[in-house]
């Protein structure tokens, strides 16, 4: 089975599990490939936004009805769930919107809201507004983000672009490292 077979047949399920466990990769993943003609770009958004928005309803029940489980397996989370905590009292709103675009708060917040006191109709309509913002500039950012690297690949030559992505490489590997001391440190 080639790429093509491959996102034509698992595409949109892959990125309907990719994005409701996690998901910004897989969804620049799958705007490339709608830009490349693999995937439609307004059905790829949706499947990701219909991922997303299940996997952060999902994570917010668990945190709702099982709160002490929560409390005793996620103690690597605890400091974070804090943070998040201080950060809903003044700025709800906009937490609750925006939290998957913060990297290291992405998986915890929903959890650590349904924890909280919040209302769940609260969370699914500020969820689903969220949701749909980013499964949008990630999905289109992805489509033309394949764009600028398709004309990049066809002017640059390959040393270029290898050198390019050795760099990243490299900063990649170093925030890594930087993430897991402050992890340690919470």
């Amino acid at each position: 089975m080639d790429l093509t077979s491959f996102l034509s047949t698992y595409g949109y399920l892959a990125l309907f599990i990719g994005t409701f466990l996690e998901g910004e990769t897989i969804l620049i993943i799958a705007g490339f490939a709608a830009y490349n003609g693999h995937l439609s770009l307004p059905l790829a958004i949706l499947t990701a936004f219909l991922g997303s928005f299940a996997g952060d309803q999902t994570a917010f029940y668990i945190g709702r009805y099982n709160k002490r489980f929560l409390e005793k397996r996620l103690k690597k989370w605890e400091c974070r769930i804090e943070k998040v905590h201080r950060l809903l009292e003044k700025h709800q709103v906009l937490v609750l919107v925006s939290f998957r675009f913060f990297y290291g708060f992405r998986n915890v917040t929903p959890f650590a809201v349904g924890i909280s006191n919040i209302p769940p109709l609260r969370f699914f309509c500020l969820n689903g507004i969220g949701a749909v913002i980013w499964a949008v500039s990630f999905g289109v950012g992805g489509y033309y983000l394949g764009d600028v690297l398709e004309r990049f690949l066809q002017e640059a030559k390959w040393w270029v672009a290898g050198g390019l992505l050795c760099v990243l490489v490299a900063v990649w590997g170093v925030k890594t490292l930087r993430n897991r001391k402050r992890k340690t440190i919470c």
